[in-house]
């Protein structure tokens, strides 16, 4: 059996595994090579490309499998299959596809068409590498005409440059010594104008002296009038002074011979009241101090209303669980605006002192929050409850001050009882607002 002298051309390489890849993919499985089934299942170009080695491998050792590849060849190509096999190959054939039949079929003297096919390759490289090479020699002959004809300008233009350049030069030169002129005559002007401002100062000076002996005289004048003024006024104070004690001197006069009326008389010091002398029972004392408006339920809907009649009541309110009660569907920035919209009209109504709890723990950023006139806003600190600040709230208030806690969690309403405040729905102020 006769083998080539080297490889395949790359061309008659890439040819006949196509072809191969192609029937590889019409092939039933079982009639594939075992070595090629596992790429039966690629896509026709990534079969080629991918399982070119294995198929070149197959083709080169399966002479069965390289005559199934030949016969859709044979029935494309019938005359071209024909006439290699007979030796008699057409001088204007194409060499790689007669290279791709003699390689698959394997007539008498197929390894001299293969090879013939190779000397024809590399003699198309050669031409076209020559031709290439021609054609970068005259690439190179036009741009060296153009830098040529590039420089030619560019010196022409320079010359030109040059020529303006000596023409600014001498106009330059020339406003040189124009300024020049000027400067000097300029000069002269500068040094006439000194001598006539030293002159013009010289009496403006003699002018000042003058003017400021004038004004020391008026102002001795001046000073003699203030004094003159001044002990007018000291008579006339005098005068008025003695005045005065005269008449301080009968009041307290009077005022003794009343104190002493009141002591020989004895009277006392308060007079009673005529209800005073009505009979009646008194109603005992509380031992400790009453919650404001502890005779109402908390369900009363009048227990906000008359808690709000309080004087100086403080009206401390659980921002969140106020606007989470009745409307918790809005966003937290939305819930603060429209709780403290609402309070602010609430304490111009009453004219009570509002303050407006919120968790600080809701917020993800220190906001900014413009509040209504007669609201005081507080968030909780970081680490603390809103809770526990109202809890301090509540504690800072004296003894005997109205505080009312509005809140529906029971935790803060029991810690406002045990602190004498009054605890108050958050519904109750909700309806409140409602009616505002």
């Amino acid at each position: 059996m006769r083998r080539l002298a080297g490889p395949l051309p790359e061309a008659v390489r890439l040819s006949v595994v196509e072809a191969a890849a192609e029937l590889i993919g019409a092939l039933p499985p079982d009639e594939v090579p075992v070595p090629l089934r596992r790429f039966a299942r690629f896509e026709r170009r990534k079969r080629a490309k991918l399982a070119g080695q294995h198929i070149a491998a197959v083709l080169e050792k399966d002479a069965e499998f390289r005559g199934r590849v030949a016969e859709p060849l044979r029935e494309a190509q019938p005359d071209l299959v024909e006439a290699v096999e007979s030796g008699n190959v057409p001088p204007a054939a194409d060499p790689v596809r007669v290279a791709v039949v003699a390689y698959l079929l394997r007539p008498d003297g197929w390894t001299e068409l293969v090879e013939a096919a190779r000397a024809e390759l590399e003699r198309s490289a050669t031409a076209s590498e020559e031709e290439a090479a021609e054609r970068r020699v005259a690439a190179l002959k036009e741009e060296l005409a153009a830098a040529r004809a590039a420089r030619a300008s560019e010196v022409d233009k320079l010359r030109a440059e040059l020529r303006d350049t000596k023409a600014e030069v001498a106009e330059l030169r020339r406003k040189l010594h124009d300024a020049r002129t000027r400067y000097r005559a300029a000069q002269e002007r500068a040094e006439t104008l000194a001598a006539d401002t030293d002159r013009e100062l010289a009496a403006a000076r003699e002018s000042s002296a003058a003017a400021d002996k004038e004004l020391r005289r008026l102002r001795s004048r001046a000073a003699q009038a203030e004094a003159a003024a001044e002990a007018a006024k000291r008579a006339a104070r005098e005068g008025r002074n003695v005045d005065d004690m005269r008449l301080r001197l009968l009041l307290d006069a009077l005022v003794d011979a009343a104190q002493g009326v009141r002591r020989e008389l004895a009277l006392p010091s308060t007079i009673a009241r005529p209800a005073d002398a009505v009979g009646a029972l008194e109603p005992d004392r509380l031992a400790h101090r009453a919650l404001p408006g502890r005779a109402l339920s908390d369900s009363d809907p009048q227990l906000l209303d008359r808690l709000l009649t309080l004087p100086q009541v403080h009206l401390v309110v659980d921002g969140y669980n106020v606007t989470k009660t009745g409307y918790g569907e809005l966003p937290l920035s939305d819930q603060r605006t429209r709780l403290l919209s609402g309070l602010g009209g609430l304490a111009a109504q009453t004219r009570a002192e509002v303050t407006c709890v919120f968790d600080g723990a809701e917020l993800d950023a220190p906001v900014a929050i413009s509040a209504p006139r007669g609201v005081r806003v507080l968030f909780s600190r970081p680490g603390q409850t809103a809770d526990e600040l109202i809890g301090e709230l509540v504690r800072a208030e004296p003894d005997g001050r109205a505080v009312v806690v509005v809140s529906s969690d029971r935790e803060v309403a029991d810690a406002a009882r045990r602190a004498n405040a009054r605890p108050c729905p958050s519904t109750l102020l909700l309806r409140r607002l409602g009616r505002s």
